[in-house]
C-alpha cells in the first residue's frame, strides 16, 4: 500500500488531500500540475512536427555534399541529432577533412549525454527501455520533457516527441535526398540554415544569465573569426573554449577585488581587528577588578 505522504506517492503523481490522508492523482492546486495528457500530446506533436520537417533540408544538403541516398538515410537513422548531422555534411560540402568533420559532429553530440543524466532521473524508465530511449535524447525531447509538471506528463512528452520526430525526420530525410536533383543548386535555397535556426530558437530561451549570454556571444565571435583561417569543422571545435574562458574570467573577478576597493576592504578589516582587541582588553580588566 502506498504511503500518501511518502516519496513513492510523489513519484506516482499522487497528492494528499488535506484533512483526509488520502492520496489521489491530479489534485495539486497549481495550474501547471493540472495539465492534461491531451495537452501534453498536443505540445509534443507540435514540436515533433515542426522540427521533423527540417529533415527535408538535411536530406537535400547531404545529397548536395556528395553523400549517397543510403549514406544519408543511415546517418539520420543512426545518429539522429540534427546539429551534428548538419555540422558533418556542412564540413564535407566545404571540402573539410572527413575526420575533422566527424570530430566536430561528435563533440556537438556529446551534449546529449548530459541531457541523458538529467532525464534518466526524471523519467526513471525500466532498464530494458533505457538503451532504446537513449536514441531519442536530443534537444527537442529534453526541452519538452523538462517543461512537464509531473513524471507521467514527462514520460508522455518524451515518448510522443521522440517518436513523432524520429519518424518524420527520417521520412523527410529520404524525401529530401530523393528530391535533391529536382531542386538543382541546393545552396541557392539556403536549406542548410533550417536546422541551425531551429537549434537557436530552442537555445535562446535557455540563455537566462549574463554568463550564459556572454559565453554564447563569445563562441559566435570565435567561430566567425576562425572560419577564414582554419579548415571547415575546426572552428566549431574551438568555439567550445568560450565556456572555460568565460568561467576563468568570472572567477578572477570574484577572487580579486577591484583596485579602488582594495584599500577600503583593508581599512574595514583593520577596524574589525582593532575592535576585537579592545573588547578583549576590556574583558580582562573587568576580570581583574572582580
Amino acid at each position: 500500500m502506498t504511503d500518501p505522504t511518502g516519496p513513492r506517492a510523489a513519484e506516482a503523481g499522487l497528492t494528499q488531500v488535506p484533512g483526509t490522508g488520502a492520496a489521489v492523482a491530479g489534485t495539486d492546486e497549481s495550474p501547471a500540475a493540472t495539465k492534461t495528457d491531451a495537452a501534453v500530446v498536443r505540445d509534443a506533436l507540435g514540436v515533433g512536427t515542426a522540427v521533423g520537417l527540417s529533415g527535408f533540408a538535411f536530406g537535400v544538403t547531404a545529397a548536395g555534399s556528395g553523400l549517397s541516398l543510403l549514406q544519408t538515410c543511415v546517418l539520420s537513422l543512426a545518429v539522429f541529432t540534427g546539429a551534428s548531422q548538419f555540422a558533418l555534411v556542412g564540413a564535407l560540402a566545404a571540402g573539410g577533412n572527413p575526420y575533422t568533420a566527424a570530430a566536430g559532429a561528435f563533440f556537438l553530440g556529446v551534449r546529449n549525454s548530459f541531457y541523458g543524466l538529467r532525464l534518466s532521473q526524471l523519467l526513471a524508465l525500466p532498464r530494458a527501455l533505457r538503451p532504446l530511449a537513449a536514441q531519442w535524447v536530443i534537444d527537442e525531447t529534453t526541452a519538452v520533457t523538462l517543461s512537464q509538471p509531473t513524471r507521467r506528463a514527462a514520460r508522455i512528452g518524451f515518448a510522443v516527441t521522440g517518436l513523432s520526430l524520429y519518424v518524420l525526420w527520417n521520412l523527410t530525410t529520404l524525401l529530401g535526398a530523393l528530391g535533391a536533383e529536382a531542386l538543382g543548386d541546393t545552396d541557392a535555397w539556403g536549406l542548410d540554415a533550417a536546422s541551425p535556426a531551429v537549434f537557436l530558437a530552442l537555445l535562446a530561451p535557455m540563455l537566462k544569465s549574463a554568463t550564459e549570454r556572454v559565453t554564447a556571444a563569445m563562441a559566435v565571435l570565435l567561430v566567425l573569426g576562425l572560419l577564414p583561417v582554419l579548415p571547415a569543422g575546426v572552428p566549431v571545435l574551438l568555439a567550445a573554449l568560450a565556456a572555460p574562458l568565460v568561467l576563468f574570467l568570472r572567477g578572477r573577478g570574484r577572487v580579486r577585488p577591484l583596485p579602488e576597493r582594495e584599500e577600503t576592504i583593508l581599512q574595514e578589516r583593520g577596524k574589525e581587528t582593532s575592535r576585537g582587541t579592545t573588547a578583549t582588553r576590556a574583558g580582562r580588566r573587568t576580570g581583574v577588578d572582580r
